[in-house]
């Protein structure tokens, strides 16, 4: 596998909620996002977000594999969907992420698969990660 050349910026993100109203999210980049509480509320919860990281990171993730396949100029759009399902038990959390890529492009299944499996298992930090089983690092205060 090539090593990976990747640019850094300062990331993170910040949640505010208070004893009523919505949490309202904001990223170290700039972003701001206001979180929807009620399955019939449009919008991103936290589920949401967490698929939507996912899927995000595995098509730009698919796009670098393509490029290092020396196929990008035959990739016309990767669109990827993550659902999932929750656990059934304690502790609260996704037992299974159910992805699926489209891969369109001027190349065989083979190549599609190729370009899929490498963004899931070596490039997507995001993949990578919820893999990984990361430590938790928490402090709490009052201020």
């Amino acid at each position: 596998m090539a090593e990976l050349k990747a640019r850094t910026r300062e990331t993170g993100a910040s949640a505010v909620v208070g004893r009523t109203g919505f949490p309202h999210v904001k990223s170290l980049t700039g972003g701001e996002l206001d979180i929807v509480t009620s399955p019939s509320q449009p919008g991103f919860g936290p589920l949401d977000l967490l698929y939507a990281s996912l899927a995000s990171c595995l098509v730009l993730s698919a796009r670098i594999s393509a490029s290092r396949f020396g196929v990008l100029d035959r990739l016309t759009e990767v669109s990827v969907k993550v659902t999932g399902e929750k656990a059934h038990d304690e502790p609260s959390r996704v037992a299974r992420f159910d992805i699926a890529f489209i891969i369109k492009g001027d190349f065989d299944e083979a190549v599609r698969h190729a370009i899929a499996e490498a963004a899931e298992e070596e490039i997507c930090t995001v993949s990578n990660t919820l893999r990984g089983g990361p430590d938790f690092v928490s402090t709490v205060s009052a201020e």
